[in-house]
């Protein structure tokens, strides 16, 4: 009983998903900011519509920001919590200031197409952990963003 943590999975494996978990949460923070500087520099005709649009995905990845985090901790490791780590683990990289809303848009779905691959693979290590929690988290969001990822796409689809 001493390799399983308190909520009986194996500490190893547990720590192999911290730290995975903890690469998302890079994502998602760097995801989270560029997404906030979009919506305060959108200009054009759309303005209006994706103003909005960009404050509903942050808004959303803010919670996710902290649903993350918080299950670090349920794994009993701590998140990791400094721009400057974000900076160096995430897959996605610093926006400049976007203002045109097409440009911004094919950012959002190349961050939803690294978010969404680590995912998948944290998928796989909590099935492998038996790791429920952790699963169904990632299995929502997953869920969750491909519907995203298809309508931001019919947004940037010049056919």
């Amino acid at each position: 009983m001493s390799d399983l943590n308190n909520i009986g999975l194996e500490k190893a494996e547990s720590k192999e998903l911290a730290g995975k978990l903890n690469e998302l949460l890079a994502n998602y923070s760097i995801f989270y900011q560029n997404t906030r500087g979009y919506h305060w520099n959108i200009k054009g005709d759309d303005f209006f519509e994706l103003h909005v649009k960009f404050e509903e995905l942050y808004n959303d990845l803010l919670v996710k920001i902290d649903e993350v985090a918080e299950r670090i901790l349920t794994l009993d490791h701590s998140p990791n919590h400094r721009y400057s780590g974000y900076i160096e683990k995430s897959e996605i990289p610093e926006s400049s200031q976007v203002s045109n809303g097409k440009t911004a848009v094919r950012e959002i779905l190349e961050a939803f197409k690294a978010i969404i691959t680590l995912q998948r693979e944290i998928l796989e290590l909590s099935d492998e952990a038996g790791d429920e929690g952790t699963n169904a988290l990632m299995s929502d969001y997953i869920r969750e963003q491909e519907k995203e990822v298809w309508m931001y796409s019919s947004y940037v689809d010049d056919k």
